[in-house]
């Protein structure tokens, strides 16, 4: 049944508070299935970059441009569009935002141009982005403060498993109807999913509806990172999690592409799957969390992290050793991922989307130095080196954890939530 929208509202002056309904199983499933399908829209592109070189008359070299282009629209919508949850009412911009995204990737699917294909693909970042993060956002807002971990889990899950099947997705697609077809079904997907986000989606009461100012709004970003020492702490664990993943997954293709494996990037591709099962497991991170066990699970997931390259480390002897090793990391980074949003999210409601936004770019930053610092390492030192600054990387973070730990426990709203 729909979530009932005077539970999800604060109570009138004076009245009693009652406690607040736990979502309904179909709405955390809706709020899962959206992200997913939102988030895919990002990685649409990267299986598809030779069939765009082709059919534009552009470069390999070039046509990098088109994943550049749809990067920095995701840079775009989380210091300027994600923010505004927190200000206009967020099922309304959901739904806009979800229209506009349709009506970016229709224009991709008909560009005839290289331009109006960079400007599609900038769009396609920033609404992509926008929508999956403030889904999350909106879920965590939704969710009764006991339950919040669970729901966010979900919607992580659903943003993991839509990163996996893009790529399935498009090239698929693809080898039937052309890249064009994958955005013009994209678009119709996206239309489709309108019609259950507006029926759905519960109204949030805002306390001071549209008070901040846009300006003010972005300007408050700055205040809450220097303030808020929960964001500052699981900030930057995510952003050293975040550069151990990208330090692996970007370093896997270059030992397995060369001799003796020489396998293709499909392949290749195809070891993702392996560290579904990690990931998804995870998701129960985010009810740990719930119970307040989150800094025992951030402690768990670290030592996974940790762990992981000594199996990956085993490349040149056992295949099966990497694939223990992928769902190790999988798991750990996954875990610690939704622990990291479980716990920020504890704080006020009107800023979950500024929360998001600025815990995204922390894992925007730890992404690109683990892409940066890995070519250059297995240039210098093989395999070998990579595992070993990706295990100093989770080493590292495991040490800031537990160096750490007793001011997060201060800075938790309440003390069940750093147990």
């Amino acid at each position: 049944m729909d979530a009932d929208p005077v539970a999800l509202a604060p109570p009138a002056r004076g009245a009693p508070v009652r406690p607040r309904a736990p979502l309904p199983r179909g709405l955390v499933l809706l709020f899962a299935v959206a992200s997913g399908l939102s988030v895919a829209n990002v990685y649409y592109a990267q299986p598809l970059l030779d069939a765009l070189a082709r059919d534009f008359g552009i470069t390999r070299a070039a046509v990098g441009g088109v994943v550049t282009a749809t990067q920095a629209g995701c840079a775009l919508a989380l210091l300027l569009l994600v923010p505004l949850g927190d200000r206009v009412e967020r099922r309304r911009l959901m739904i806009a935002q979800l229209l506009a995204l349709a009506g970016v990737l229709g224009v991709v699917s008909l560009a005839r141009s290289v331009a109006v294909l960079l400007v599609g693909m900038l769009g396609v970042g920033m609404l992509g982005t926008a929508m999956t993060q403030g889904l999350i956002a909106y879920a965590a807002s939704a969710a009764a403060p006991d339950e919040r971990g669970r729901v966010v889990g979900a919607a992580g899950s659903g943003v993991f498993i839509g990163l996996l099947l893009a790529r399935v997705f498009s090239g698929g697609v693809s080898d039937l109807a052309g890249w064009r077809g994958v955005y013009g079904c994209s678009a119709a997907v996206m239309l489709a999913l309108a019609v259950p986000l507006w029926r759905r989606l519960p109204k949030l009461a805002r306390s001071e509806p549209g008070a901040m100012s846009y300006g003010q709004l972005i300007i408050s970003m700055f205040a809450l990172l220097r303030s808020d020492r929960v964001l500052q702490t699981r900030g930057l664990l995510a952003l050293l999690m975040f550069a151990t993943l990208n330090i692996f997954w970007s370093a896997l293709v270059l030992p397995l592409s060369a001799p003796p494996y020489n396998y293709s990037h499909t392949a290749i591709g195809a070891f993702g799957i392996a560290g579904a099962a990690g990931a998804l497991a995870a998701a129960r991170a985010g009810q740990w969390a719930d119970r307040g066990w989150g800094q025992r699970t951030s402690a768990a997931a670290l030592a996974l992290l940790l762990l992981a390259w000594w199996p990956l480390s085993m490349l040149g002897h056992s295949l099966w050793m990497l694939l223990v090793g992928i769902v190790l990391l999988d798991l750990g980074g996954q875990a610690l991922h939704v622990t990291n949003q479980s716990l920020i999210f504890r704080s006020n409601a009107q800023l979950h989307s500024r929360l998001v936004s600025l815990y995204m770019l922390f894992y925007a930053v730890g992404s690109g130095l683990g892409a940066i610092g890995t070519t250059a390492t297995y240039a210098a030192a093989g395999w070998h080196g990579v595992c070993t600054l990706g295990a100093a990387v989770s080493l590292l973070a495991l040490v800031f954890w537990g160096v750490t730990v007793r001011s997060m426990r201060r800075a938790a709203p309440c003390a069940c939530t750093s147990n």
